[in-house]
């Protein structure tokens, strides 16, 4: 049973007056796996983000997005203690499948109640789900399986490298004040196989994919209106996190941050200071929100001697959802190219850019 848009956003609109009711993200956090890379229902909000580029066997390229979201709307006793359909959470999902070379990208989303089994996330059954929407855990492998109208997707991730906890003592802190933060989960290097289904072809595909799971309570300061956000996977088995959150007035957040992770899994937290992060170049205005989004970037990291330009194969990669109180998106598939200690290094990643159309609700 879906749940209908307009009365998704009212709902999301109204549960940041109930944040008193869940757990701030605290410093101190201890984590333990397998358990928190499930639900955490005493947080308000919770997400599961995946994205990959692929490639078949053939030497076509893609990129892909499924995504898992749980908000909270309430945590009072239902007055029906036994019906299933009781809404103390709402599940959203999006899914997303660039054509790279094809020069088309589709999506599709979805919104669900917990239900009978309609949605959810459970350590107990080490699943995430939103109706034939998945990914099942096994151990340290994970399979995914999303199905839409004209395309599909069939992928298992293995990893070598152990999850990395961004930030400072468990929190990734986001604006000032105890709790503005998220505990935040990465598989920053996900050895990819399996096949894509796209308007009745099947190709064969292997690849890197990239995992973030994040939960929190509280969202973005009022003064921050969006983010920038680059997964950067390397050709020398290293990895880099970098978000860049915007103000109203148009300058640097002080809380914007990333992390490095070199080939052997070492992280190194990067605050606002450590590095540059611009747009240049390209642009894209999207026919559907009329929203321009800058598709080309520098960064740069000086302690690494690092300095990176990134692109993207397709310009239209925009999640854009009807609705006037929707947020909307681009999240799509880049290519990067630069120096380290003045050698080349490139790599593959995917770049998010949110309020670029409207501020958004939820922080990042």
């Amino acid at each position: 049973m879906r749940i209908n848009r307009a009365g998704l956003w009212v709902a999301l609109l109204a549960v940041n007056l109930l944040a008193a009711d869940y757990k701030a993200a605290l410093p101190g956090y201890r984590y333990e796996f397998p358990r928190d890379h499930f639900n955490h229902p005493d947080f308000q909000t919770e997400w599961w983000y995946y994205t990959g580029n692929l490639r078949s066997a053939e030497g076509r390229h893609f990129g892909f997005e499924l995504t898992f979201f749980r908000e909270a709307l309430s945590r009072e006793a239902p007055k029906d203690l036994q019906s299933p359909w009781n809404v103390q959470d709402l599940y959203l999902a999006h899914l997303a499948l660039s054509d790279l070379d094809g020069g088309q990208f589709h999506h599709r989303e979805r919104v669900n109640r917990a239900g009978p089994g309609l949605a959810g996330a459970s350590a107990e059954t080490a699943r995430v789900w939103n109706g034939n929407w998945q990914v099942q855990w096994r151990g340290n492998a994970q399979s995914l399986e999303a199905f839409a109208d004209r395309f599909a997707l069939h992928l298992k991730f293995e990893t070598n490298k152990p999850p990395v906890i961004h930030g400072v003592d468990g929190v990734s802190q986001k604006s000032p004040g105890p709790g503005h933060a998220s505990h935040y989960i990465s598989f920053t290097r996900l050895v990819t196989g399996g096949s894509i289904e796209l308007d009745g072809k099947t190709y064969s595909v292997t690849g890197s994919s990239w995992m973030d799971h994040e939960f929190f309570t509280h969202p973005l300061d009022s003064d921050q209106t969006g983010w920038d956000w680059l997964s950067l996977q390397f050709n020398d088995n290293t990895e880099l996190m970098l978000f860049r959150l915007h103000n109203r007035n148009g300058g640097l957040d002080p809380f914007s941050a990333g992390t490095w992770i070199d080939a052997q899994g070492k992280t190194t937290h990067l605050t606002a200071n450590d590095f540059l992060l611009s747009s240049y170049g390209d642009t894209w205005k999207s026919p559907h929100t009329h929203s321009t989004y800058p598709v080309q970037w520098k960064a740069a990291i000086p302690s690494l001697s690092l300095e990176l330009e990134v692109a993207t194969k397709l310009r239209s990669q925009e999640i854009a959802i009807p609705g006037d109180q929707a947020t909307n998106y681009w999240e799509g598939a880049i290519i990067v190219n630069g120096k380290k200690n003045k050698a080349p290094i490139s790599g593959v990643g995917y770049l998010e850019m949110t309020g670029y159309d409207k501020p958004v609700m939820m922080g990042r």
